[in-house]
């Protein structure tokens, strides 16, 4: 396999286990980039744009990275908090009306950042066409009992996190989230990354699906693992309803999927474009901006919810809405915060050593926190920053 683009010295185990992914792992396409204070020091791509073509991937080619769309949510609430837009202890339902239905009036902003909201499923699924709309998903998400008192508890919010936070940031910034980010956080940073696709982006983007890869790697290990099979099997699991929210699932590839914008799924981004977000996380990009203060950033990497999760069934850490460091998900190290996305991407920052990542694929695998890709070219990061 042909690895294109370049390293700084220092940081040539990167390029190495990236092309042993492609060699060992069933990497089909993929790119991964890396800051570090600021500056660009990865930036390699291989393989083929489209999973199931022969065009060669590009600098610049792009693709749905997931839930790593999370991060990207999250960072946007705690942006407005930072500008005094949003209190994090303040009820939900003070910026959001409808919200306090059904239990849910005691709901706090941080609740619903770090999944401890308590609606992660819909008892009446929305179809792909129902999901794209802003107003029916906040609808259904208000309307939605919890599944356990809000506040108390944490379990992932697969899907239901892009109504949730897709809402409150319009109700405070009276803008779609995907245009707010795109005009207060990606354009100013010069990444390439939208939440809604816009259409003279569509043809850099490649087609996604599954891949196979040996089964032994990536496995979720904090609790037996006929707990999580059996979560995954049960239609009545918090689970598999939780995923379920969309049904059916989306077509990944339909171009009226990647223009909407779902702020927990549907995120499109270069690898690049993931590692120079994170790196205006945590500092100046290129001697230019930075979005978070030194404050936020800390904030962001607070632990807010921790132990077993109700949803994914293992023991999962979250701050203020990104995953940080345990066992169910190994960043680079305890200090990071991101987000990965299920099956493949990755984005995250770490502070204490100023460096940033971005690892995007189109070929997703069955992993839902720790993709054995992305955890190589974690562990080759760390040996070059050792």
């Amino acid at each position: 396999m042909d690895v294109n683009g370049t390293v700084a010295e220092g940081f040539e185990p990167v390029r190495d286990a990236f092309a042993a992914n492609f060699a060992l792992l069933g990497e089909r396409g993929a790119a991964v980039a890396v800051y570090r204070d600021g500056h660009r020091v990865v930036d390699l791509w291989a393989g083929t744009r489209d999973v199931d073509g022969d065009t060669p991937w590009e600098s610049g080619t792009a693709q749905i990275v997931r839930s790593a769309t999370k991060g990207v949510a999250a960072a946007a609430l705690l942006l407005l908090h930072q500008r005094g837009e949003l209190d994090l202890d303040a009820p939900v339902g003070a910026y959001w009306p409808e919200y306090k239905a059904a239990g849910k009036e005691h709901t706090r902003v941080r609740h619903l950042l770090a999944h401890r909201a308590g609606v992660p499923v819909l008892d009446r699924p929305l179809t792909p066409a129902e999901a794209a709309d802003p107003d029916l998903g906040a609808a259904a998400v208000a309307a939605q009992p919890p599944a356990w008192e809000p506040g108390t508890d944490h379990g992932y919010h697969a899907q239901t996190y892009s109504w949730l936070t897709g809402e409150l940031v319009r109700r405070v910034t009276g803008r779609p989230i995907g245009e707010w980010i795109a005009e207060e956080m990606t354009g100013p940073v010069g990444a390439d990354l939208w939440l809604g696709l816009p259409e003279s982006e569509q043809a850099r983007v490649g087609r996604v699906g599954p891949v196979e890869g040996p089964q032994s790697a990536g496995a979720l290990k904090t609790r037996p693992k006929r707990a999580v099979t059996e979560a995954y099997a049960d239609p009545e699991s918090l689970t598999r309803r939780a995923f379920a929210a969309i049904t059916p699932l989306p077509d990944e590839n339909a171009p009226s999927y990647r223009a909407a914008a779902l702020a927990a799924s549907n995120g499109i981004a270069t690898a690049d474009g993931l590692a120079r977000f994170y790196a205006a996380l945590i500092g100046e990009v290129d001697g230019g901006t930075r979005l978070f203060t030194p404050q936020t950033t800390e904030l962001a990497r607070t632990e807010q919810s921790a132990g077993a999760d109700r949803v994914l069934v293992v023991g999962t850490r979250f701050g203020l809405g990104h995953m940080l460091h345990g066992s169910a998900s190994p960043l680079l190290s305890p200090t990071s915060f991101g987000h990965p996305g299920r099956g493949g991407a990755l984005g995250l920052a770490d502070p204490e050593r100023g460096v940033s990542l971005g690892y995007v694929t189109n070929g997703f695998r069955q992993s839902v926190t720790a993709d054995p890709r992305a955890q190589a070219l974690l562990r080759a990061l760390r040996s070059a920053l050792a």
